[in-house]
């Protein structure tokens, strides 16, 4: 074969080459096309299975990856310890670290650190849902509900040894904790979370000022400092009159939200963010 036959030969190779890929795009596209359907009409293996396929075709089509992973998550039931959903979970995680990993940009990265947060918080996986929280505030500081998360964790983790040291000393709900070697395990235990907890929802409500759900959680933060504040009533009574402080301002704003919307739930007036 002389050299321009050659040429021509190797010109055919990458045509066709070209032609494959460009194929293998427009399949990968109706592939995606189909999920996003199957979805909507909430036949969710079905996506699953369109996703998969779309993402094998063109590797590249990063809004494929960030839908079969959504599809997992929306598989997971939260509690249910079993074999199939835990898999779910770590598909999930898994495939938005692969979203990541292609350095999309922030909308989806955002999206993506949101659902493995989510995920690693309904396995009730705090360490990790946190570190992904975090990232989250990073990448995008203005966003008040990832600091109402952080804060939210940090409750969760400081009423769980609360609420064993209640059981272990059979005291009721409203009964007060006098223990004062409970009270300084207590202490030692709870008193960063919850001091972070408080300092989160603050910059929650910096940026949201109406943020009723942040409100209720300082509340709870607030009664449970007064826990571990055995040795110092004039803090602990501080503190009980600043959470019911926060509880009336929850009422208000909640109240306040009801009077601007109209009978289909709608607010009327401007709404806040």
């Amino acid at each position: 074969m002389n050299k321009s036959g050659r040429v021509l030969t190797v010109l055919a190779v990458l045509l066709a080459l070209l032609s494959t890929v460009g194929c293998n795009k427009l399949r990968a596209r109706d592939q995606l096309n189909k999920g996003v359907q199957a979805y909507k009409n909430a036949k969710y293996e079905d996506a699953i299975e369109h996703f998969k396929d779309a993402v094998q075709l063109d590797p590249s089509l990063t809004n494929a990856r960030l839908y079969l992973a959504t599809a997992y998550m929306g598989q997971y039931i939260p509690g249910a310890d079993s074999p199939d959903n835990n898999r779910f979970a770590e598909q999930a995680i898994e495939t938005f670290k692969e979203v990541l990993a292609q350095h999309p940009p922030k909308e989806q990265q955002i999206h993506s650190l949101k659902g493995i947060a989510s995920m690693y918080f309904q396995e009730k996986k705090f360490d990790q849902a946190k570190e992904y929280y975090q990232k989250i505030a990073e990448l995008d500081p203005n966003d008040p509900e990832t600091y109402y998360s952080l804060a939210v964790i940090d409750w969760m983790e400081a009423y769980q040894p609360d609420q064993k040291a209640r059981v272990e000393l059979g005291l009721k709900p409203m009964d007060e904790l006098k223990d004062k070697k409970a009270c300084e395990q207590l202490q030692q235990a709870n008193a960063q979370r919850v001091q972070d907890g408080i300092q989160y929802l603050q910059k929650a409500l910096q940026l949201r000022p109406d943020y009723d759900d942040a409100m209720a959680y300082l509340n709870l933060l607030y009664r449970q400092r007064a826990e571990y504040e055995c040795d110092n009533p004039d803090e602990r009574k501080a503190d009980l009159k600043t959470a019911d402080e926060w509880v009336d301002k929850t009422m208000a704003t909640k109240k306040a939200k009801a009077e601007r919307a109209g009978p289909s739930g709608i607010v009327t007036t401007e709404s806040t963010q």
